[in-house]
């Protein structure tokens, strides 16, 4: 799911800023920004992440900038001062006219002013509660999308119970006037075909082979008959519907859910004798993909 959030937190030391954002992944994938001299603190975001978090992949800044009290407090690196020193007398000794470093040269010589060290220890307190406070930001963030998607896919799922009710009543004439139409055209066939050659079935009756008939047209009407698969439909449109309204963690349930929503559309969409049910499957199906592709940004 996507979120954002961002918090700020004035320290005597100096002003931590963390910010966190995600976009949709189904699986947790973690990334931080950190400066090298806080690395030490990568444990706390990691650990507080991946215990409210379980999908997204999700970004981490995490900056500070220093007060100026903190700023102000420099001082001379000696250690720098007394190589710079050596390096200067080696030279003067073997270049006895060259210049000696001027002040502003030794003072803008790398490493010779030194800022006072940030005690990250002492940080990590604060750091901790405000990554808690923008966590909790974050997770009210993704709450609220979450709110829009559940609604999104509780209209869908309204859809397809209209569907199912639209079509469901019409299977017990569907299947008799398919039975009666089938009947009816292998009767007329087998007419023509006993005026034309009464001799080629001479052991057979006209009654045994319209009963013969019959009973391939029922095992047909059988075979074709979705009344199994709407009953599923519809159990499984309202454990969707349970499991949303329900909330948590609901990304990895809804997920196993779209599977078996299709595959009683498509089961119902290769049984489909009428254009009605075909049209219904794929109705269905469209909805499900439409529901497939929100339920993998949910948490």
């Amino acid at each position: 799911m996507t979120g954002y959030a961002t918090s700020t937190k004035e320290t005597d030391a100096g002003t931590i800023t963390i910010e966190i954002k995600s976009v949709n992944s189904r699986f947790l994938d973690l990334q931080f920004r950190i400066n090298d001299e806080f690395r030490s603190v990568e444990p706390l975001f990691r650990d507080a992440l991946s215990k409210r978090l379980h999908r997204g992949k999700v970004e981490c800044r995490f900056s500070f900038g220093k007060s100026k009290l903190s700023t102000q407090q420099k001082g001379l690196n000696v250690e720098v001062l007394t190589q710079l020193q050596e390096l200067q007398a080696n030279l003067q000794s073997r270049f006895p006219t060259i210049k000696a470093l001027s002040m502003a040269d030794i003072l803008r010589w790398p490493g010779v002013i030194e800022e006072s060290e940030i005690n990250t220890d002492e940080l990590q307190d604060q750091i901790a509660a405000t990554i808690e406070t923008t966590l909790k930001a974050f997770i009210d963030s993704r709450t609220r999308e979450g709110v829009a998607l559940a609604a999104v896919l509780l209209r869908c799922v309204d859809d397809m119970e209209i569907i199912v009710a639209r079509i469901t009543p019409l299977l017990p004439t569907v299947l008799q006037q398919f039975q009666q139409k089938a009947i009816t055209r292998l009767e007329e066939a087998l007419g023509l075909a006993l005026n034309n050659g009464s001799n080629a079935m001479p052991t057979i009756s006209r009654d045994e082979v319209l009963d013969r008939i019959r009973q391939e047209v029922t095992m047909y009407g059988i075979r074709i008959d979705v009344n199994e698969e709407l009953a599923r439909l519809s159990g499984h449109l309202a454990e969707t519907r349970q499991i949303i309204q329900k909330g948590g963690q609901v990304g990895k349930r809804l997920d196993f859910m779209m599977q078996e929503l299709n595959r009683e559309a498509n089961t119902l969409g290769s049984k489909a004798a009428l254009k009605e049910l075909a049209d219904a499957s794929m109705e269905l199906k469209l909805l499900i993909e439409q529901m497939r592709e929100q339920v993998q940004n949910l948490e």
